[in-house]
């Protein structure tokens, strides 16, 4: 019988170990729901710890997981939507639009793929948000003015945490 190769394990262990992470988190953003928006935020940066760590794939691996498992264990699906609409997905992009040639290539396509999470959120499922968004915030032009620049100032966080993980934990990870 032919003998597993211990790469294969880890390919399939670490996404599925951080999806578990993410996953808790989603769970935890139902709990409490006056974190709730900044606990799915932090479930999103894991899956940008499985691309660092392991790769594109692994990134996919990890957000598909936590995914689909949030929309099945998480009783706020409003979190398992924002987490699959937008912050579970947005490091695998993130990831890629950072290899474009030019800045404005790179933001163009983060601030594109935000505005298409936002206006799917939005529209498709408001019921679900209302009732988080203060009163100033229910008219959809605010949203966009208020929220594109809320964006940036994640984007920028997330590339400092992720800078920070790199420098702490990639050596340990084999990277």
């Amino acid at each position: 019988m032919p003998r597993a190769r211990s790469g294969g394990a880890r390919e399939v262990a670490l996404p599925a170990v951080l999806a578990a992470l993410s996953l808790l988190l989603l769970y935890g953003a139902s709990i409490a729901p006056s974190g709730r928006m900044g606990l799915v935020a932090l479930s999103g940066l894991v899956p940008a710890a499985a691309v660092v760590s392991g790769g594109l794939h692994a990134g996919l691996l990890c957000y598909g997981a936590a995914g689909i498992l949030g929309l099945l264990l998480v009783p706020d699906k409003g979190s398992a939507l924002l987490y699959l609409l937008f912050f579970g997905l947005y490091p695998v992009i993130k990831s890629r639009a950072e290899r474009l040639r030019t800045r404005l290539a790179e933001y163009g396509l983060k601030l594109l793929c935000f505005n298409l999470a936002l206006t799917i959120l939005w529209f498709g499922f408001r019921g679900l948000f209302l009732p988080f968004l203060p009163e100033a915030l229910r008219m959809t032009a605010l949203v966009y003015l208020v929220g594109n620049p809320v964006f940036l100032v994640y984007d920028f966080g997330c590339s400092k945490v992720i800078s920070l993980y790199v420098a702490r934990l990639g050596r340990r990870l084999g990277k």
